[in-house]
């Protein structure tokens, strides 16, 4: 990861802050052209797209790829990147689509277990539990 920052543009200072602002949220790319687009701000696409990946590069965001069906999606990470020892497991739901963050102590167990029983380092940015959220089991 390259953590030397990049040019300071005007676009990559407000893509920052909106990141800030939606902390906790996963956002699509294309959920950050639509929110700029409203706002009337003039950042292209393709801009969009550079400045994700610089800030991925960075650390500032994280990139979670969910599946070959779904759309990359990003969350702000702050200027240093999370501690990968604390999982995000991801829960899909087959359903509606729902995409559930989750942060358990339960899971740091889990990754443990499986590191120390099995020798097999899960990779907590691209784990993805399938099943139905709590609305489409009704």
């Amino acid at each position: 990861m390259n953590t030397r920052p990049k040019y300071k543009t005007k676009q990559r200072e407000i893509l920052v802050e909106f990141f800030k602002s939606k902390s906790g949220v996963h956002i699509t790319a294309g959920d950050v052209c639509e929110h700029f687009k409203e706002q009337g701000l003039p950042i292209g696409q393709s801009t969009v797209y550079r400045q994700l990946e610089s800030l991925v590069d960075e650390g500032i965001i994280n990139k979670y790829i969910i599946d070959g069906n779904s759309p990359a999606c990003f969350e702000y990470a702050g200027h240093e990147s999370r501690d990968l020892k604390d999982p995000c497991i991801h829960c899909k739901c087959e359903k509606c689509g729902k995409l559930i963050h989750l942060h358990c102590d339960e899971l740091v167990e889990i990754k443990t277990h499986i590191l120390e029983e099995h020798k097999f380092k899960v990779n907590p940015m691209r784990t993805v539990i399938y099943g139905l959220c709590e609305e489409c089991s009704k």
